[in-house]
């Protein structure tokens, strides 16, 4: 009883929140968006996962995913309450290309974006910065560490993806709620640091 009565309690917001950012959780095909947003949403996430078909192999890159059979087909959405006034809602995007059209919508009303990348595929991260840099969305980089992938210095992973020196580059397990926090904060830090600045210049 108690168990389900908290998580009753936790589908809603407490009523001292007054703030409300909506961040963008984006990467290249299988790079573990889902799991991200699983692992850090306070709710049961919303996923819209569906099973590969062979139709899909026509149009999307599955070279290292072969173990992979289910994949987003629209979005996934999660909650994270970060103080009394200040809560996230994380929104997860498709990684095929074919979704672009999609998750450039979601761009509409965010406040940045955490971008995850694999080192295994770094050039496919490309396509995503240019389309958040398109819109003018700030973001980090967050590279997830998977099993057997080959890891390199920061400078290395920053020079091969060409980041500027003020973007924030961090690692992660998708998997580990405490890591996947640490990288969040960084994108949120970095935010707010953009913000005071804008707010400086203005004064």
């Amino acid at each position: 009883m108690d168990s389900a009565l908290a998580s009753e309690q936790a589908a809603y917001l407490p009523a001292t929140v007054r703030v409300a950012a909506k961040i963008l959780v984006v990467g290249h095909f299988a790079v573990g968006k889902t799991t991200y947003v699983s692992s850090l949403s306070e709710i049961r996430p919303l996923r819209t996962e569906e099973t590969m078909t062979e139709a899909g192999a026509l149009t999307d890159d599955l070279r290292g995913t072969e173990d992979k059979t289910t994949t987003t087909v629209a979005m996934d959405f999660g909650r994270l309450t970060l103080s009394e006034s200040l809560v996230l809602y994380l929104f997860g995007t498709p990684g095929q290309q074919r979704f672009t059209r999609l998750w450039r919508d979601m761009t509409l009303g965010a406040l940045g974006a955490l971008v995850l990348a694999d080192t295994r595929r770094l050039e496919q991260s490309f396509p995503v910065m240019a389309v958040l840099e398109e819109h003018g969305l700030p973001y980090a980089v967050a590279v997830n560490h998977f099993e057997g992938a080959p890891r390199f210095a920061e400078s290395e992973v920053r020079e091969a993806l060409d980041l500027l020196p003020e973007t924030p580059l961090v690692t992660c397990d998708a998997r580990d709620r405490t890591s996947s926090t640490h990288a969040l904060i960084a994108l949120v830090q970095y935010l707010q640091a953009r913000q005071t600045r804008s707010s400086q210049e203005i004064v």
